[in-house]
């Protein structure tokens, strides 16, 4: 939507107000952090700007460790110094969100109001935003109660701020967003500016990461017509069903409803329901009956309401105690089912073992609520050191027999670590082939280690322990005795690989016979043997300037499907492990010849993209290097990207973390075809580093098998792989 200039026009009735709203409005201020996004470097950056240049802008405001900045002076002197081009769009209108009057919340609030009108109706905005401020103030006051009505019913969470009118203060924020909303779409500009202000408060939110709100989506069934989240936060869980027909969301802080409520109804076409109030004391939906629930509860709760709801009708499997508030949650779902309705919660793992919860558990499994029992790997989702665990439940038919056995599953195996995103499509595969299998049956095939269905008669004793690594089968060692001769046999030819690749011995460069040419602005002539501290040297950010090299900031996110390049992969040399967050923009997609870099951390890596990581997005704190084919050798370039004195002259320090500069890191100046003379040597180079790779990750994993075997006595002491 082109930006609107017929708010300068006369209104006899808003003319005056809309110079005094002006005067008045707050300006937005911005982070050190935020300038070193919108000028693309690093926070060490700006602080040396503060230092050195006596006309960089004064603190406005935050506090002395974490002072904040006002937004236009420090847009003019970026630019003055030829720091900044333009700031973007999305950068403008998340200032100005961040700096609301009101607070950012407020600010997401406002622009998610507009954006749904936009969406909705778009005549109505532009006929509502062609005049002045205040009007505009004005005339979306019963616009935005019409549109939020008809699509979060009535008493929605939003209703007392529409009810008090947007201040005309607002409108430049609402006309930004509007702007925004033309570029991206309605839908992605709000998740923008939510995932930012996510971002920027990390501790003030506990989020269920996409990985786990898709499988338990699935769980409960992509079918689902009616779904509730009594826990809902900003609907991510809920955001994750395929083809909704209704979605009820509630959640007792007032500010996570509304964002929650927006956030869904931008979403899709499917009826919207939000309230905000405690789902345990005060329900918002109590003849709701749901064909799907998903929640992740709060956890660990003693103030959850145990001594008002003593004689709630919803502990129908027993009254849960003062320290069990999840099983409170659980029976609070199973209450808003339909029969035969499915629900799926995120618990942490004491629960299928304490105590105090025995006998509702074991009333669980006698009348066949509980259905099935993850455990999810640890790092899956927050809190990030424990395995949380993922309860599959379905209100059973009054008269209908239970089933015999419960599903455990066991992720464990399948992933090191939960935030490592390489191995969540082999967990969600295991979880969901389980899962299938047993809810189409009622028995599923036993695969050790990972999932079993154990008879319910097995799991009623004193303790009724659910947790399923103590119901399941060890796997075989290693993969058993095959397994590891296979190992055994790979290791012996990679360290034949790695011996024969071996480096020579280094020989002395030869002393030079005259001075240096002239430095230039790219590469060129030199000779090859003469040893690179004595060549003229040029940086990589003045290649770029000439156009020998383009330069890319990865960020790991964005639309569509891709695998993403992370830090971890260019250190070990695997491939694309990590999976794309959604963004308003398309990601940096990685081509073959390109060199990429990590920029935090101190360590020096460069790694040139083949056949297969190509087409990877480019993952954070990475930095990509794609140089002219006909100035630059891929590597030639990495290779002396590596050097430590390089990376060491490069690198800065913000607070304990080292930052490399990729564009002062030095090359020497050599025409191409030296430059592949060297360029097949550091080629070399790399191929023995990946065998060593190799050969250490086999060696390990051969050497746990051998331990693993021997004490657990699937391998014989005389056994030799």
């Amino acid at each position: 939507m082109p930006e609107n200039t017929a708010e300068a026009s006369a209104d006899p009735a808003g003319g005056a107000g809309a110079a005094t709203e002006a005067a008045t409005e707050a300006v937005a201020e911005v982070t050190a952090a935020e300038i070193a996004r919108l000028a693309g470097v690093g926070r060490a950056a700006v602080s040396n700007w503060r230092r050195r240049h006596v006309d960089f802008p004064k603190p406005v405001g935050g506090t002395e460790t974490s002072p904040s900045f006002a937004l236009p002076q420090v847009e003019s002197w970026l630019r003055a110094q030829g720091k900044l081009a333009e700031v973007p769009l999305r950068e403008r209108v998340w200032q100005q969100v961040s700096g609301h009057p009101g607070g950012a919340v407020a600010g997401l609030v406002e622009a998610g109001c507009v954006l749904l009108l936009v969406r909705d109706r778009p005549t109505d905005w532009l006929e509502a935003a062609a005049v002045s401020d205040p009007r505009t103030a004005a005339l979306l006051r019963p616009l935005l109660a019409e549109v939020l009505t008809a699509r979060l019913g009535p008493g929605h969470p939003l209703a007392g701020p529409v009810a008090e009118g947007i201040p005309a203060a607002s409108v430049p924020l609402l006309r930004a967003a509007a702007e925004l909303a033309a570029e991206l779409g309605a839908r992605k500009a709000f998740e923008f500016l939510l995932g930012r202000h996510l971002d920027a408060n990390p501790r003030q939110y506990t989020l269920t990461p996409a990985g786990p709100a898709e499988l338990m989506a699935a769980l409960a069934g992509d079918a689902a017509g009616t779904v509730l989240d009594p826990a809902g936060g900003t609907g991510t869980l809920l955001r994750a069903v395929r083809a909704p027909a209704a979605l009820h969301i509630q959640d007792s802080s007032p500010e996570l409803a509304a964002l929650g409520a927006l956030r869904l109804a931008l979403h899709g076409g499917a009826e919207v329901r939000a309230a905000a109030a405690d789902s345990l004391r005060a329900d918002a939906f109590p003849g709701l009956a749901a064909d799907a629930v998903l929640c992740h509860p709060p956890f660990n709760e003693r103030n959850w309401g145990h001594e008002e709801l003593a004689y709630d009708p919803r502990w129908e499997y027993g009254f849960p105690a003062r320290t069990e508030s999840e099983l409170a949650w659980v029976q609070h779902a199973l209450a808003h089912l339909r029969e035969g309705g499915t629900a799926v919660l995120l618990m942490p793992p004491a629960v299928a073992a304490r105590r105090s919860g025995r006998r509702i558990r074991a009333d669980l499994l006698r009348r066949g609520a509980l259905r099935a029992v993850v455990a999810l790997p640890a790092g899956a989702a927050p809190p990030y050191g424990i395995p949380l665990h993922l309860w599959v439940l379905r209100r059973p038919a009054p008269h209908g027999p239970a089933p015999s056995g419960l599903l455990l599953v066991e992720t464990a195996s399948l992933a090191a670590d939960g935030r490592d995103k390489s191995s969540w499509p082999a967990v969600q595969a295991a979880v969901l082939d389980a899962w299938t299998a047993y809810d189409r049956t009622g028995a599923a095939e036993e695969a050790p280690g990972v999932s079993r269905v154990v008879p319910v008669i097995e799991l009623l004793d004193d303790d009724v322990d659910l947790t399923p690594a103590r119901h399941l089968p060890p796997p075989a060692a290693g993969g058993g005795p095959a397994e590891l001769a296979r190992v055994r046999e790979r290791l012996d030819e990679t360290l034949t690989r790695a011996a024969r690749l071996t480096p020579p011995p280094p020989a002395a460069p030869a002393p030079t016979a005259g001075p240096a040419a002239a430095p230039t602005a790219g590469p060129a002539a030199g000779p090859a043997a003469s040893g690179p501290a004595r060549l003229p040297l040029t940086t990589i950010g003045e290649l770029a300037r000439a156009g020998a090299v383009l330069l890319r900031t990865g960020t790991g996110s964005g639309t569509g499907q891709a695998p993403v390049l992370t830090e971890h992969d260019v250190h070990s040399g695997t491939a694309p492990s990590g999976t794309l967050a959604e963004g308003p923009e398309d990601p940096v997609r990685t081509e073959p010849g390109d060199v990429v870099v990590p920029v935090i951390g101190g360590t020096s890596a460069a790694r040139v993209i083949g056949a297969d990581a190509a087409g990877a997005a480019l993952g954070r704190n990475l930095q990509l290097l794609r140089p002219d084919p006909d100035a630059l050798d891929p590597w030639f370039l990495a290779g002396f990207l590596r050097g430590t004195a390089n990376n060491r002259q490069a690198s800065s320090y913000a607070s304990t973390a080292t930052r490399l500069d990729v564009r002062r890191l030095q090359l020497p100046r050599l025409a191409l075809a030296d430059q592949r003379v060297y360029g097949e040597r550091f080629r070399a180079l790399a191929e023995f580093e990946d065998a060593l790779r190799l050969a250490g990750r086999l060696g390990e994993q051969l050497v746990q098998g051998m331990y693993d075997g021997l004490t657990d006595g699937t391998v014989t002491v005389g056994y030799n792989p």
